[in-house]
């Protein structure tokens, strides 16, 4: 196991405490992910299931659920659904993106094809709402039915701020808030609901969930343009060659003069990019300070989401969701 400063990293510590019912988890997605007629479909998605992710979303329904108090089944339902709706939208935004990298290893539309990787993902996303419907919580299926439908929403949003320099700050966090945190949130919220848990602790876990889930993109937005890619699971750069506009850049732009801002319309806005234009954008980041400020963003998000556990019991698996808030934001701190 990874230590950091000498002791377990928190998601690993988490899977460890949530041992069996993280083995249950992994067996009932292993089930529903067959197919007897398309034997494509669990061939695809075990290549994204198992390429060695953290799992963090389920763990945090499990970890929500028994925080809770929650002695049933359906918390397992509700994480292998949460996981399924994570790589639908996986094997979807790699075809969006046209990616190539995926968690270290070749993306599902390069080795098999792009028709494939959408299809796989349709399967998933109806095998997810067959797990929500089990669990016989009609609320569980509002809050993850809102949750696809959010995150489809801002995917679609990204289509068309992404590339327009006129995308400020709120807009970024409308779009981040959309495609990763409100899985975050809806994977925390479900495990309270499920327990019975009274509202305040469902609403402390939502928003916890929420804080996370922009920490960590907002991370993962920033090592873009200084991690590695074994950080990343993807190409160091990708954004910037895809051209999307990420927190980095919007900080930038807004404080671009007319040499800087032309750059940025030419390389994001119109798609030429050259050679050195890269480590040129990297030059024009530091300039103005934009990657400390985004870093410290992140920062804030991970507080906001510990702050929101404060009104939870103490407890073993509270203390390693805290512990979860600080290693997201870890390899930027």
């Amino acid at each position: 196991m990874d230590q950091v400063n000498g002791a377990a990293k928190p998601h690993e510590a988490l899977a460890k405490l949530l041992g069996d019912d993280m083995a249950a988890v992994d067996s009932l997605i292993r089930k529903r992910m067959h197919s007897d007629n398309a034997p494509r479909i669990p061939e695809v998605t075990a290549h994204l299931v198992e390429a060695g992710g953290k799992r963090l979303r389920p763990l945090l329904t499990l970890a929500a659920a028994r925080m809770c108090g929650y002695d049933g089944p359906h918390h397992v339902h509700l994480a292998a659904t949460v996981e399924f709706i994570h790589t639908a939208t996986l094997l979807h935004d790699d075809v969006v993106d046209e990616s190539t990298q995926r968690r270290g290893r070749p993306t599902a539309n390069l080795m098999w094809d792009n028709k494939s990787s959408v299809l796989v993902g349709d399967y998933l996303f109806s095998r997810s709402f067959q797990l929500m419907v089990e669990t016989g919580s009609l609320r569980v299926l509002d809050i993850l039915a809102n949750a696809s439908a959010t995150i489809a929403e801002g995917e679609v949003l990204q289509l068309s701020a992404a590339q327009d320099l006129a995308t400020d700050e709120g807009v970024y966090l409308q779009v981040i808030r959309g495609k990763t945190a409100a899985l975050f949130s809806a994977a925390t919220e479900v495990g309270g609901v499920i327990a019975g848990a009274d509202e305040a602790v469902v609403a402390a876990l939502r928003d916890y969930g929420d804080a996370l889930g922009i920490s960590f993109q907002i991370v993962d937005d920033l090592l873009d343009y200084g991690g590695s890619s074994s950080d990343l699971g993807k190409n160091t750069g990708d954004d910037f060659r895809e051209r999307k506009l990420t927190l980095p850049v919007i900080k930038a732009v807004a404080l671009a003069d007319e040499t800087e801002r032309a750059f940025w319309a030419r390389v994001i806005e119109k798609g030429d990019q050259r050679d050195g234009d890269l480590e040129h954008a990297m030059e024009i980041l530091r300039r103005h300070d934009t990657l400390e400020q985004t870093r410290r963003d992140a920062l804030d998000w991970a507080d906001k989401a510990k702050r929101a556990l404060s009104a939870l019991p103490d407890g073993e698996i509270r203390d390693h969701l805290i512990g979860l808030a600080d290693y997201v934001v870890s390899r930027v701190s």
